[in-house]
């Protein structure tokens, strides 16, 4: 698989909740080669900032040759990024990284927060049984309604105005969740913690580490983690997240 640099237009950007953008971009064949888990660089066309940004892949349109992005603004450049509109171009590399390893098992998928928006994808093309549960701060319980459409909902939120009041796990506990292998993707206390549980109950898990990149192509070396096997890049215990991943089977890499 190839990725490469395009600049492409903007369809459409709306306001999913505080601060969470989605962003429909038409980008022709890269549509056909992106792969649940994987994500996109995305440029500012801010010269002073050369490093992109990168955001999960969220959803694909392979027939109109379309992607979509759901991110939290963080900075300058996530700002810059929810002020386009309709029409607008912007520049992108992709699809980059290695995605879900997409198995005919009885699923959880578990997200968190910004985690959320790469289980829509990873949803649709699972042919399987699965049980999605997701993870809030609060009410504002973005795509929960979209995701819905392809397996059963379990919710989680801290404060506890829907769903299960807790996070993730208590509401796996709660609602009696079970399957043959884990897809997760959030924050990392939840992933070690996931990590931790599938261990205990001998289920396969597979995590997203999008959480921990910085520049998404190699350069800055910020997402490097420690892993079970030596890097053939730095041949140390290392993995980049951005080129090895960003997503694992959970015991490859340690967090």
């Amino acid at each position: 698989m190839s990725s490469k640099m395009i600049t492409v237009p903007v369809i459409s950007q709306e306001t999913l909740s505080d601060g969470v953008y989605s962003m429909w971009l038409s980008v022709g064949d890269m549509a056909l080669e992106a792969k649940p888990g994987q994500f996109i660089s995305v440029y500012s066309n801010d010269k002073s900032r050369v490093l992109p940004r990168p955001i999960s892949i969220c959803e694909v349109d392979k027939k109109k040759g379309s992607l979509r992005i759901v991110y939290r603004v963080v900075g300058a450049g996530t700002n810059e990024f929810s002020r386009l509109s309709e029409g607008d171009d912007v520049r992108i590399m992709g699809p980059l990284g290695n995605g879900f390893f997409m198995k005919d098992k009885k699923a959880i998928l578990v997200a968190g927060g910004i985690g959320i928006p790469p289980m829509l994808e990873l949803a649709k093309q699972l042919d399987c049984e699965k049980t999605i549960v997701v993870g809030y701060r609060d009410a504002q319980t973005f795509l929960s309604e979209e995701l819905s459409k392809y397996g059963k909902v379990v919710i989680a939120t801290e404060d506890g105005s829907v769903g299960t009041k807790g996070n993730v796990l208590d509401a796996i506990e709660a609602e009696g969740v079970s399957g043959d292998v884990i897809y997760s993707c959030g924050p990392i206390p939840m992933l070690r913690a996931l990590k931790n549980y599938a261990a205990q109950k001998d289920i396969e898990c597979q995590i997203s580490l999008e959480e921990k990149m910085a520049c998404g192509i190699g350069a800055c070396l910020a997402c490097v983690c420690k892993s079970k096997e030596v890097d053939h890049h730095t041949h140390v215990h290392n993995k980049r997240i951005c080129k090895d991943g960003p997503v694992f089977y959970a015991g490859e890499v340690e967090l």
